[in-house]
């Protein structure tokens, strides 16, 4: 029996966690839970699962759900804030951390999570975006166990030999391909695209994600955060990190050896999958999904990325290149850009103008500690805004 602690309990990742773990109550059991603004939504789920914890972002959300809990005489501990998140992640009654909070918000608990030796299941690109060199070495010192949940990263693990998850040296293995959807505009005309609405921009053809990550997809910046997260996970140097559109999303990502085999992990597109084999691992079990029709699919086609089209993903192989704050900068000048363009007020294009001029105007420092992550971060975003600000004037 596994101990579980989901962060970010009520967004898409959370829901489908929560799913898998509900197909297999002898193996887990929820002890704890987080959520950000969907309080009703959190204390449905702490009837359901009689969680041990619960965290939210601030003293009126707590407020409000312990006022709920206490109605059903629920005995669960409600948490607030970072410090909660925190909490959570190094509780001695969890096993294993979800890490599913989108956003520079998820580092702190999850680098909790590793300094308490957890078995961590990492939704949260972010964490190694802005600190993947910090994180890495947290996990290895306090012999943490760090499973990709991202559908890419998730089939690159699977595909790696087994006596080694990195490029190079005697693991034999060349490259990894990440592939991508290529989103919503993959055939809409270059000239096109600074008119798109957000709407749009969020219709994703093939999955179900939230808004801020769907538009991720649809600039491709989120496979350029993908890239970044490859890096320090696979030990992988940036030119042995290449993404290929793949339009129908059923090959998740491919591993290229030294002796020209390419191993691919295919299935239907559902992150219970991803979700299911680190749950299990180093075993496997039903995850609720379809299975797989190859026949029924027809054909699977690849193509490479028009950065033309997809400009960010240059911005991110750019920020890769640089190192030190340079990816923590890209990534905090690309959350308050995004942000704007779902509340109307910047173009679909001014994403990647405004990450590009935020990155030239940022002073790049070497990411030692987490105290210049987090001023880099401050800084770019105070950047972003001013630019924002300007361009209203």
């Amino acid at each position: 029996m596994q101990n579980l602690a989901i962060l970010g309990a009520t967004g898409s990742i959370g829901a489908s966690t929560i799913d898998v773990v509900e197909r297999h109550p002898d193996k887990f059991r929820v002890v704890a839970l987080s959520a950000h603004s969907q309080t009703g939504r959190i204390v449905e789920l702490a009837r359901r699962l009689k969680p041990l914890y619960l965290a939210l972002p601030g003293a009126p959300q707590a407020r409000e759900v312990r006022a709920a809990l206490a109605r059903d005489s629920l005995r669960t501990e409600v948490l607030e804030g970072a410090a909660g998140l925190e909490q959570i992640a190094r509780a001695p009654e969890v096993d294993c951390v979800m890490s599913a909070i989108v956003g520079a918000a998820g580092l702190p608990p999850t680098l909790a999570a590793a300094r308490s030796g957890k078995k961590i299941l990492l939704a949260n690109k972010e964490s190694l975006v802005l600190a993947g060199g910090l994180l890495m070495a947290e996990v290895a010192a306090h012999g943490a166990v760090l499973l990709p949940i991202d559908s890419e990263h998730n089939a690159v693990f699977q595909c790696m030999p087994a006596q080694g998850s990195r490029v190079g040296g005697a693991s034999g293995v060349r490259r990894i391909l990440l592939t991508a959807s290529g989103g919503p505009f993959r055939t809409t005309p270059v000239s096109e695209l600074a008119g798109v609405t957000p709407d749009q921009a969020c219709a994703h053809p093939n999955w179900n994600m939230g808004r801020k990550i769907s538009v991720d997809s649809a600039t491709m910046m989120n496979k350029g955060l993908e890239v970044i997260e490859a890096h320090w996970l696979f030990d992988a140097p940036a030119e042995c990190i290449d993404v290929l559109i793949h339009p129908q999303s059923v090959v998740h990502s491919m591993v290229e050896y030294l002796d020209g085999s390419v191993l691919a992990q295919l299935g239907t597109p559902d992150m219970r999958t991803p979700i299911a084999y680190a749950l299990a691992w180093p075993q496997r079990m039903d995850a609720g999904v379809n299975m797989l029709d190859l026949a029924a699919k027809g054909c699977l086609t690849f193509e490479r990325p028009d950065h033309e089209r997809f400009p960010c993903l240059a911005l991110a192989y750019a920020a890769l290149h640089a190192g030190g704050t340079a990816p923590a900068v890209l990534n905090a000048a690309n959350e308050v850009a995004v942000a704007a363009f779902l509340r109307g007020e910047l173009g679909f294009m001014g994403i990647h103008d405004t990450v590009e001029e935020t990155l030239q105007r940022s002073t790049i420092r070497a990411a030692d500690c987490l105290d210049t992550v987090f001023a880099a971060d401050r800084a770019a975003r105070d950047t972003a805004h001013a630019l924002l600000a300007a361009a209203r004037t």
